[in-house]
């Protein structure tokens, strides 16, 4: 052992210094002795052989009570922290999801020049010795001594892996700092494990696995992350001096982060110089090479790390699926658990978003609600049969700045998907009364005489699903400019007639209404149980876009609910797939799904949508407006397409209500159900279908319902002198001076509830 201790002990001296090594300082005779003991030992440790330990005052290799028993341990290698990717229904990219920014890639994706310039500076004897170097070993062992402590290291890079790997692990902040001590103990441990990785991988297998775990500074882990936050290049693609600077950026990450300003940036430029010159000497490249490289600046671009909802094209939509993971206990027991599934993971997650539908959904929105504007617009497209999601708008960007006037939550959806409390669905609940008339046996052309005023008989004329009278005899329905007269299940709808349908409600009974609305997914957007009171019909409750345009996308499929989905396949880091299907049941007899779409489409024709009029194929719907023209909705479909828009001011409707208001540049006296929801719908409606094979409804059983449905004049009855549509809705309310379309039968339907919230038209 004599002659390769002697040569070790030249090299600890400083024979063959590392760039920014300052010598061993290895002068007195006490630390040269010590020195042999050290090196004696580490040439033992080398040899996998068990040594008593060995030390002194002030050059402790290991304690007392420890025996230098250096045997492989095999190292836990969890997976890595790593982005999870989300794709839209085509495969392109629209949001990303990580607490760690970390693109794990293959050796062969990584340049050659930065394979080069990592070996280089870290361990330029890389592919010649094993878990240790004992030439490196014994430089460090010098210089510590020296020092008195642990100044320098020593370590392969198989070693700088199982430490990354050690501290990546670590879980509780006694374990971090276990991973990070200066201590020859904690060297040891790294040994045993390395030891075990060199017998386990090949040296090109545990060089990808350094270049991808190790920390570059600027919040990039591994090796390709890094390339991107620093050139906006991948690891293919770096350049002599990219390579350099990555290098020389490993290992100091914190000291050379380019973000913390130029005293970072210049000392990281300095050690990029080193890089290069560390691998001109050992002629890697040429001495010209590395000059050429030396002159060129830092380069480093900052490029910002594409991650979260707030980067994405469509944050609403994005944090619709976000909360789909982080509400379901099949992706993790706790929350944590499956947020750290979605963060960490390295997913890719391929969703129902359809960016042709998004394009048309957002432009209809833009054209007519600007994003300074304080009411918004929201909107969520659903197709039948599906429940898929295939857009989620809003005239309001998602963020936090309100000077921009940003919206903080996901108005489009309900609360345990990022949203809030919602917006009152006015008239769009009507809906839910008339398919219980029929599914009831009511025919298309039955109907109720109404007066102008509607009053609950008594307490017990309305039972909720508990049995309870929640009727209001004292408060009165009304219609503002009165329609009294019959009113069939189409005219009454057609007109939006409060009085018809509150009156509807007590015949066909208030709980199997509220039933009906449930079997179609009818939730209130904050989660609370449904208020099953006398306005249920007028649309009392709370409701967010996608939950309206799922349950319509339920009609439009002849009766198929399905539940709304986001989410279609994800592919975990292995390449394993999972895909899911739609979670379907049949809601409603086709046939009476069937009656509905007739008589909801004569509200293009013959009802509050006829100053707007229709898309060119089979479609059906229902405005909704509330009482005092707080909020606005329009909800409809096609066989191939659901929508829902809902207008409304954030900052509270009720304060801030829907009148004498200026929206997208136009002002407006009342804003109704067709003034902005309905345009919106019908320019998203025929912009998204462009292009799809319309797909006509069925034909009405007229045999079980009678009448013709589809928008066709009833007929005239001698108790109803008039034909078209009631007053309890308007068609199209007025713009100032700019009224247009057919403004007969204004009112907006003003009715209450029993006390417990006011009824809405």
């Amino acid at each position: 052992m004599r002659a390769p201790v002697e040569r070790l002990l030249t090299d600890a001296r400083g024979a063959d210094r590392r760039p920014g090594d300052t010598g061993a300082g290895t002068s007195a005779g006490g630390k040269i002795a010590r020195l042999a003991g050290a090196a004696v030992a580490a040439g033992l440790l080398a040899s996998g052989l068990a040594l008593p330990a060995v030390g002194g005052a002030g050059a402790v290799v290991v304690t007392a009570s420890d025996e230098l028993n250096i045997r492989p341990v095999d190292l836990k290698e969890p997976p890595l922290a790593e982005k999870t990717t989300v794709l839209d229904a085509r495969g392109n990219q629209i949001a990303q999801f990580w607490d760690v920014y970390r693109e794990v890639v293959p050796l062969s994706q990584v340049a050659d020049v930065m394979k080069t310039a990592i070996i280089s500076i870290e361990d330029y004897r890389f592919y010649e010795h094993g878990a240790i170097d004992l030439e490196g070993t014994m430089r460090a062992l010098a210089k510590n001594l020296a020092s008195g402590g642990v100044s320098q290291g020593g370590s392969s890079i198989t070693q700088q892996y199982v430490k990354q790997v050690l501290l990546t692990t670590a879980v509780t902040k006694k374990e971090q700092e276990k991973a990070l001590e200066a201590s020859y103990a904690r060297k040891l441990n790294e040994l045993r494990y390395a030891m075990a990785v060199e017998q386990k991988y090949s040296k090109d297998q545990i060089l990808e696995k350094y270049l991808n775990i190790a920390f570059f500074g600027a919040r990039a882990n591994g090796v390709e992350a890094a390339a991107k936050r620093f050139f906006g290049v991948p690891a293919a693609k770096l350049t002599l001096s990219q390579a350099a600077t990555l290098a020389a950026a490993v290992q100091s990450p914190n000291s050379t982060n380019p973000d913390a300003g130029k005293k970072a940036q210049r000392l990281l430029l300095e050690r990029r110089n080193l890089v290069l010159d560390r691998m001109a000497e050992l002629k890697k490249i040429t001495s010209e090479e590395a000059a050429k490289a030396k002159k060129e600046k830092l380069g480093y671009k900052g490029t910002p790390l594409p991650g979260g909802c707030e980067a994405s094209p469509y944050p609403y939509f994005c944090f619709y699926v976000r909360n789909e993971i982080s509400g379901n206990p099949a992706f993790g027991k706790t929350e944590k658990a499956r947020l750290q599934f979605l963060n960490r993971g390295g997913l890719t997650i391929r969703t129902t978003l359809d960016p042709k539908m998004q394009l048309a959904a957002d432009a209809a929105i833009r054209k007519r609600v600007y994003a300074s504007d304080n009411p918004m617009a929201s909107q969520a497209l659903v197709q039948p049969g599906t429940g898929a999601i295939k857009a989620m708008a809003a005239s309001r960007k998602y963020g936090t700045d309100k000077r921009r006037n940003e919206m903080s939550y996901n108005v489009v959806a309900d609360a345990a998907h990022g949203g809030g409390t919602g917006f009152q669905a006015g008239s769009t609940f009507k809906t839910f009364t008339l398919i219980t008339a029929l599914k009831k046996g009511m025919k298309i052309n039955d109907g109720i005489t109404t007066s102008a005023g509607y009053r609950a008989p008594s307490y017990a004329a309305f039972k909720n699903c508990k049995g309870g009278s929640v009727g209001a005899p004292e408060h009165t329905v009304t219609n503002d400019e009165g329609s009294p007269g019959f009113k069939t299940l189409q005219t009454g709808t057609w007109g939006s007639v409060n009085t018809f349908f509150v009156a509807l409600e007590q015949r066909v009974g208030l709980c199997d209404t509220v039933q009906t609305a449930k079997s179609l997914g009818i939730k209130r957007a904050d989660g609370q149980e449904l208020q099953e009171v006398e306005t249920f019909t007028l649309g009392v409750n709370e409701m967010d876009p996608v939950t309206v345009a799922n349950a319509y996308a339920a009609i439009g499929a002849r009766g198929k609910y399905c539940a709304p989905m986001a989410i279609t396949q994800i592919t975990n880091r292995d390449g394993k797939v999972k895909n899911y299907a739609p979670q379907c049941r049949q809601a409603l007899d086709p046939a009476v799904a069937d009656a509905t779409a007739a008589i909801l489409s004569g509200v293009f024709t013959k009802g509050t949508m006829r100053g707007v009029g229709g898309i060119g194929r089979d479609a059906a719907g229902k405005t909704g407006t509330t009482d005092g023209y707080a909020t606005a909705w329009f909800a409809g479909f096609t066989p191939d397409l659901a929508g829902a828009v809902s207008i409304g001011d954030p900052r509270g409707s009720t304060d801030h209500k829907l009148t004498g208001v200026t929206i997208g540049g136009v002002g407006y006296s009342i804003v109704a159900g067709a003034s902005l929801p309905g345009p919106i719908w019908k320019d998203t409606m025929m912009a998204a279908l462009r292009g799809v094979r319309a797909t006509p409804f069925h034909p009405v059983d007229s045999a079980r319902f009678g009448g013709c449905g589809q928008g066709c004049a009833p007929k005239r009855s001698a108790r109803d002198g008039r034909d078209g549509p009631g007053n309890g809705e308007r068609d199209m309310a007025g713009r100032g001076d700019r009224d247009r379309g057919d403004d007969r039968g204004r009112g907006n339907g003003r009715g209450h509830g029993n006390g417990r919230g006011r009824g809405r038209g």
